[in-house]
């Protein structure tokens, strides 16, 4: 019943005749696809070799079917109760609308448009012929998500209700069998979800009479549902259960740690569970393995600050110390920093807590304070490894410092992070550790500061002119006009006003009058006005040209400069 082309063409043909791959690289792919049973597009994304975008451009141009944005439609009721999600979500295709001149063609986003089995299950279904319309894998799971998303959860949850909430027993009886149940659906769908809406973290909060859950969206949190607090008991087991931990302690907070692959693409998500006045909250961190594993050019560095950035990282020796609060991208960048080291020349060694992300080439070793494996004595033993190149996660305290100065100074490069608000506290607060002001001038090669802006969304941000106010403090001359964007919302970003973030750097680089500042134990206002005399941008100087570039809202750039 599908109408189809009838072109007989295959994906890895399309790839290679658009130059997009070459014949190596199908007859390498379609090998170790016979071994792992995956498609090919899947395997040709996973290596890097191509994009979901190129595969929908490419296919389209073979095919003849258009290529459609999912993030503003919107679906009937009545197109909506055709086929249920599940089949949906498993031959990732997403009924439209009726074609407007025959009720019996139905127009359905395809992820894979030569997926002919998937047409036919919808055509069965149905009573209807399939016209295909090409969308990427991601914007059709996505759409399906906010499409159908809520249906499943309550159905899940009816299910739930009908199995359990007869059952006026102790929670223990909702622990057992927990593998069977309902929740494990909703904890499933959640972590899903959370990933495909780019979340840090998910959010599950206990009150007096409901469950919260609300997802870290961009730095920002969003409520996501609201359920019955009666589910708490069986979501807070289930997640116990996956994670690792003990169920039936629920008096004592916990860690656990999740892994689990949403879309071809593996999470690794840490647990925390805390106890509070009405059960248990549970916090789960989502990190993706190859989130942190980005090019250089993905950093959202200006060419000043990349050329600055690369003259740091050809120092063959010293201290590059990474700065910035919880959450604002230091680990990315060191990793990215790392990965640009990384040759077969050199012996890069890590000390982590926790590994983040694996990186083939680098030896990692995870800290284990009740193996008395802590940075110090990580440190220690890893200087006897011959390593060119050391990473530590954090510096935290007097003996890790010290240890990392002796290293820099004895011919190693080291990269590390600090918790401190700009460059110049950096050096300061080195001091305050007990280093002395002149090992301090001698090993730091360079400081970057840096925060994460959320990016105002392109489809809707709305243009205005700026204050007198905030012309002062973007140091704009007060008789010129100054158009600033503000946040609107619309279906694009999910009528957040925002889509996705971008770094915010102050990188200080050392030179030799601020060498003598140090050693003269110079304070922080004093390195400050140094760096800037040497060319260095402030946070708020870096952060008020992407407000004057349209490209965040003055709100988030106070939010990243307010105490700078």
């Amino acid at each position: 019943m599908s109408r189809y082309t009838g072109k007989k063409i295959r994906l890895g043909e399309a790839l290679v005749l658009s130059n997009a791959i070459t014949e190596e690289q199908l007859q390498s792919a379609l090998e170790e696809q016979k071994a792992s049973g995956k498609k090919l597009g899947e395997l040709l994304i996973e290596k890097n070799l191509i994009t979901e975008d190129l595969i929908a451009q490419i296919l389209s141009a073979q095919l003849g079917y258009p290529i459609i944005d999912l993030a503003n439609i919107s679906i009937s009721p009545e197109v909506q109760s055709l086929v249920s999600s599940s089949v949906l979500k498993k031959s990732m295709v997403l009924p439209l609308e009726y074609a407007e001149d025959n009720m019996n063609i139905l127009r359905v986003a395809m992820a894979d448009p030569l997926d002919i089995n998937a047409m036919d299950d919808i055509s069965i279904i149905t009573g209807c012929q399939v016209e295909p319309l090409i969308a990427t894998p991601r914007s059709v799971m996505l759409a399906i998500d906010r499409i159908y998303g809520s249906d499943e959860v309550n159905s899940a949850l009816e299910e739930y209700a009908k199995e359990r909430f007869g059952n006026e027993e102790e929670d223990d009886s909702i622990n057992e069998d927990i593998n069977n149940s309902p929740i494990v659906v909703l904890v499933k769908e959640m972590i899903e979800k959370a990933a495909r809406q780019r979340s840090s973290d998910i959010h599950i909060e206990p009150m007096e009479r409901s469950v919260r859950v609300r997802y870290r969206i961009d730095g920002a949190l969003y409520e996501k549902g609201k359920y019955d607090i009666k589910i708490m008991p069986a979501l807070s087991a289930r997640i116990k259960i996956i994670g690792g931990m003990d169920i039936s302690e629920k008096r004592k907070p916990q860690d656990g740690r999740i892994t689990q692959m949403v879309d071809r693409t593996e999470y690794d998500i840490r647990v925390s569970v805390l106890p509070t006045v009405y059960g248990e909250k549970i916090v789960m961190r989502l990190a993706s393995k190859t989130a942190l594993n980005r090019e250089k050019s993905q950093l959202g560095l200006k060419p000043e600050e990349m050329a600055r950035f690369d003259h740091i990282l050809k120092n063959p020796h010293g201290i590059l110390l990474v700065t910035g609060p919880t959450g604002s991208g230091k680990s990315t960048t060191l990793y990215t920093a790392l990965s640009e080291l990384n040759t077969e020349y050199v012996n890069i060694i890590t000390v982590e807590d926790p590994v983040e992300a694996n990186i083939d080439g680098i030896n990692q070793v995870h800290v284990n304070p009740k193996a008395d494996l802590t940075f110090a004595s990580a440190l220690r033993s890893i200087l006897r490894q011959d390593p060119d190149i050391i990473m530590i996660g954090e510096i935290r305290d007097q003996e890790t410092a010290s240890i990392a100065v002796q290293a820099s100074i004895t011919g190693h490069l080291v990269v590390s992070t600090l918790h401190t608000n700009s460059s110049a506290s950096t050096i300061t607060r080195l001091a305050d550790m007990g280093i002395e002001p002149y090992l301090i001038a001698d090993s730091i090669v360079g400081v970057i500061a840096q925060r994460l802006v959320r990016r105002l969304c392109p489809a809707c941000k709305e243009a205005r002119l700026a204050d007198e106010e905030e012309k002062e403090i973007m140091n704009c001359k007060p008789d010129e006009e100054v158009t600033i964007y503000e946040p609107k919302g619309c279906f694009q970003c999910d009528n957040m006003g925002y889509k996705g973030r971008i770094g915010v750097y102050e990188i200080m680089e050392m030179t030799p009058a601020l060498k003598r500042i140090i050693s003269k134990e110079g304070n922080a206002e004093e390195i400050k006005e140094q760096a800037i005399a040497d060319g260095m941008n402030t946070l708020r100087m870096s952060a008020t040209k992407l407000v004057l570039e349209g490209v965040t809202s003055y709100n988030e750039m106070m939010k990243v400069s307010f105490d700078i």
